[in-house]
């Protein structure tokens, strides 16, 4: 359905703005897409990486999931140790349909895909370009934007789309709050480059009480590593000589989310809406699916519908990575102890691994019913 009249502004050039863009413009809209920063996120210092089997069949259309499939590394195995025991060995590749269950990839990469896919439709971000204010009726928002050289432009929208991260300027503009909580506990990452060649093919995250050590792959020799020790640098068993330390960083996990993810015709998508730990690597993805539903409901006429359709998936999955987060952070030694005894026992059983899988995969929310077949 061509509508491309509509007036359409998306707040936010990450993966989730650019994937409701390339949603939108596929389906006959030209949306405008605007943000503050001067370009995708660094390939270096890309903190999502996983992208799962729910986003590859979302951007299956628009054929980002062949150009992502080539530049991955997929996660075959997903290991936890604990004092050199392996509680847990989870096969990502015995998932139905043509995917496995999770892939890595830095940020940078897949937001350079998209960026590439968008230019086929002549939409290119207008980078430095920033929403001072929304205001009038959210039926159809009054925007002022300022550009990269000070000069200000002011224009009306019928849909206002809200990809603009943790701090949204949408969100806070049109009222919708952002209720939750943060960690008491720091994260802390380092990506390393080894000299020789390593398997990139598993992730792992090490139980070393009170605590974890993760490993992640990030290229065929860049691994990642995320811990709650400030000290962890210290600990990692290196698989291979080191040849640079390329990226470090550390941040505070906060679980937020709006209550509701529309207001008139402005709409929320990705970490406007939603924050979240990185266990099970569902942030980004869970942005990807907003977008996508956003673009099918704008295009169907049915975008009031949005907020209702997606809150249940966005719940599912802040509760999946709260349990998940509070399993590998545990700091009572019977707590400890009972979780080192139960996970190998519980996920023997196959519903219980198999459920496991579906929420590595993203298949655990709503499917999409504009891809035929999808799972």
């Amino acid at each position: 359905m061509a509508s491309g009249h509509r007036s359409i502004l998306i707040a936010g050039a990450g993966a989730t703005g650019l994937t409701a863009g390339l949603e939108l413009a596929r389906r006959g809209h030209l949306p405008r897409i605007v943000d503050s920063d001067t370009g995708p996120v660094s390939l270096t210092e890309s903190r999502a990486l996983g992208v799962n089997a729910r986003t590859l069949t979302l951007l299956s259309p628009s054929r980002v999931s062949d150009a992502i499939l080539q530049e991955c590394q997929q996660i075959a195995r997903f290991r936890i140790t604990s004092k050199g025991r392996q509680l847990v060995d989870l096969d990502t590749t015995k998932l139905p349909g043509p995917y496995g269950a999770i892939y890595a990839l830095a940020q940078g990469h897949t937001e350079r895909l998209l960026l590439g896919k968008l230019s086929d439709y002549e939409i290119v971000p207008e980078w430095q370009t920033v929403v001072e204010t929304l205001s009038g009726d959210p039926s159809r928002p009054t925007v002022v934007l300022r550009k990269p050289d000070g000069s200000v432009e002011t224009a009306d929208f019928d849909i206002v789309i809200g990809a603009d991260g943790s701090h949204s300027a949408v969100r806070k503009a049109v009222g919708i709050e952002f209720p939750g909580q943060s960690l008491e506990s720091s994260f802390y990452l380092a990506d390393f480059r080894y000299a020789l060649p390593i398997d990139p093919g598993f992730a792992e995250i090490s139980l070393v009480d009170p605590g974890i050590i993760g490993r992640i792959p990030v290229t065929r020799d860049v691994l990642r590593y995320i811990s709650t020790l400030a000290d962890f640098e210290g600990r990692i068993q290196h698989p291979a000589p080191v040849a640079e330390r390329v990226w470090a960083s550390d941040f505070r996990i906060h679980f937020r989310h709006v209550e509701t993810m529309a207001k008139g015709n402005v709409f929320l998508v990705g970490d406007a809406a939603h924050i979240h730990s990185p266990a099970g690597a569902r942030g980004m993805n869970l942005g990807i699916e907003d977008a996508c539903w956003l673009a099918w409901l704008i295009s169907e006429g049915r975008q009031q519908e949005y907020s209702e359709l997606r809150m249940p998936a966005v719940k599912r999955v802040m509760k999946q990575t709260y349990q998940l987060t509070s399993l590998i952070t545990m700091r009572n030694p019977v707590s400890i102890a009972i979780r080192d005894l139960a996970a190998p026992l519980i996920l023997r059983i196959p519903a219980f691994s198999q459920k496991l899988l579906r929420s590595v995969s993203g298949y655990d929310t709503q499917s999409p019913p504009w891809i035929d077949g999808a799972l």
